[in-house]
């Protein structure tokens, strides 16, 4: 019938701009909160309390700090990985396989806005 298009139309990008806008501002937002939670620790007042008490507290004070560092972490690269989409949008490259060099899905990409590789080539790949 028509051509297979190569890339999407500016609209096209425009709107997966706002959708990755979005989701970089909440997921800035959620790292920062991480980040507060790691660097800020506030206190239970828990001297008067038993000994033992203090060392089960701190014991899992430590270890949410270590997940939070984890989640932290985690989100930092999601930030990254939107932050090149929107580089790709402005490059007009975004939305094609670097794999096949299709067009990657509009339905993936409202999923996932910071993919690079189309379901064929990601499902292919995993052996």
């Amino acid at each position: 019938m028509s051509e297979e298009k190569t890339r999407y139309s500016d609209d096209e990008l425009a709107e997966f701009k706002a959708i990755i806008l979005e989701k970089l501002d909440k997921a800035r937002a959620d790292y920062d909160l991480l980040r507060a939670t790691i660097t800020h620790t506030a206190s239970n007042g828990t001297d008067d309390t038993s000994p033992t008490f203090k060392i089960l507290e701190e014991g899992a004070a430590t270890l949410s700090k270590e997940e939070s560092g984890r989640l932290a972490q985690r989100q930092l690269k999601f930030i990254q990985h939107l932050e090149a989409a929107l580089v790709r949008i402005e490059n007009k490259t975004y939305g094609i396989c670097r794999e096949t060099g299709k067009l990657i899905s509009k339905e993936r990409l409202k999923i996932v806005p910071h993919a690079t590789l189309s379901m064929e080539a990601k499902n292919s790949g995993v052996k």
